[in-house]
């Protein structure tokens, strides 16, 4: 529902042009990776100001044709305050829930992607330290290992940053996961390459052979080489703007 009186306070509120260009060559750039599902799921962005907006998809637009305006900006009850058309039931619940319990959640990022979806699906599953893209997120992931049905209750999201804590992954049983970052660029890329870890993992797993993992010193060392990667994924991001641009 759009609120007359929101919309007057949104007046005021930072200019999210930028923020729309990135986000939309995000989702279109998942949908180029088949990190998509349908019509579903939810990429999102805190919009930092005296009130609390958040920058999203609107439910029904297909990732791969995302565009800056097509994005919609809801308030903290999932109210649209800019744009048309409102959000999935579960974009909301999910995603203001772990913007405003996370300490570190300005951007919310949730996909069925499918290989890191599978680790969601076995017994146990979780992320092994068998590549060097998996050492990126040593220490940094969750797991949460109860499956409560399709997210309506409107307490979900924070109870997943209850699960979530400090850290910037969570594995959502049966589901799928989420990332959380402090920029689309750098959350873009840890949603990129979690999903490459996952894949060389599975891929391995369906060999039947035994996962050889990385020593856990030579893994801490990796880590601590991955942990200033945000120059790197402002490349990345920049590079698939031109790509999208260009039609490549």
């Amino acid at each position: 529902m759009n609120d007359p009186v929101a919309t007057l306070k949104y007046a005021a509120a930072p200019d999210t042009t930028s923020l729309r260009t990135d986000l939309s060559a995000a989702f279109r750039w998942a949908a180029r990776c088949g990190m998509h599902e349908g019509i579903c799921n939810h990429l999102s962005v805190m919009i930092h100001g005296d009130q609390k907006y958040f920058l999203m998809n609107p439910r029904g637009r297909h990732w791969a044709r995302m565009t800056p305006e097509a994005l919609i900006v809801i308030d903290e009850e999932g109210n649209t305050i800019q744009g048309e058309g409102a959000p999935l039931k579960t974009g909301f619940t999910i995603h203001t829930g772990i913007h405003l319990n996370h300490p570190n959640a300005t951007c919310v990022f949730h996909t069925h992607m499918p290989y890191a979806t599978a680790l969601t699906a076995i017994r146990g599953g979780e992320l092994k330290q068998v590549h060097q893209n998996s050492t990126r997120f040593l220490g940094q992931c969750a797991y949460d290992r109860s499956f409560n049905g399709l997210a309506f209750d409107t307490d979900e999201g924070r109870r997943m940053a209850q699960v979530m804590g400090d850290k910037s992954i969570l594995f959502l049983g049966h589901h799928g996961v989420v990332v959380v970052g402090d920029t689309i660029a750098t959350t873009l890329d840890d949603l990129y390459y979690l999903e490459k870890a996952c894949e060389i993992q599975v891929l391995a797993m369906s060999t039947g052979e035994e996962l050889a993992e990385i020593p856990p010193e030579i893994a801490e060392v990796t880590a601590k080489q991955f942990a200033n990667r945000s120059a790197s994924a402002d490349l990345f991001l920049a590079e698939i703007k031109r790509v999208l641009n260009e039609g490549v």
